[in-house]
């Protein structure tokens, strides 16, 4: 597997389904910052399907890939380009985890854990990292340099998990 985030702002992302499965993947889209092109299977280059029976998402994968869209389809990774992994997000800081598909009980328990783990101050704590980088960034120092300074303020702040 390739593990990439893609920038939802510069993608036509297409959803469709029914049922609670798509209301889950709907969910999980808005809470990526993603707006969906509807249920139209030209209009995406990436392209979730949820909620039909077997033969249908088939049917609707292959329409898709026809029209050079990526496709996932809930529950069916035989018939998926690629796969979304366990996701716990604070913030903008957002943790992924993935078994290749091999364990999904184990992505989602280790999931659980980073929820448990890394509480609603994450947010805060990565947007204020977020400003001293902006800023030695105008100040002109170097990568090398800001990344030394954003080790010191985490580790000077107690943030180390």
């Amino acid at each position: 597997m390739l593990p990439i985030a893609l920038d939802p702002t510069k993608l036509r992302v297409g959803l469709i389904g029914q049922g609670e499965p798509l209301a889950r993947r709907r969910a999980f889209l808005k809470a990526s910052g993603v707006e969906t092109t509807g249920e139209t299977i030209g209009a995406s280059q990436i392209l979730f399907i949820a909620g039909f029976d077997r033969e249908t998402s088939a049917s609707l994968a292959q329409k898709a890939r026809a029209q050079g869209a990526l496709v996932n389809v809930e529950d069916a990774p035989e018939l998926c380009d690629f796969h979304v992994p366990a996701t716990a997000r604070r913030g903008d800081l957002t943790f992924t985890v993935s078994t290749n598909g091999k364990a999904p009980a184990l992505s989602r328990m280790l999931r659980e854990w980073l929820e448990r783990s890394f509480g609603i101050e994450w947010s805060e704590r990565l947007d204020r990292l977020a400003r001293a980088r902006g800023q030695w960034r105008i100040e002109g120092v170097g990568p090398h340099e800001v990344a030394r300074r954003s080790r010191d303020l985490v580790v000077r702040n107690g943030w180390q998990p």
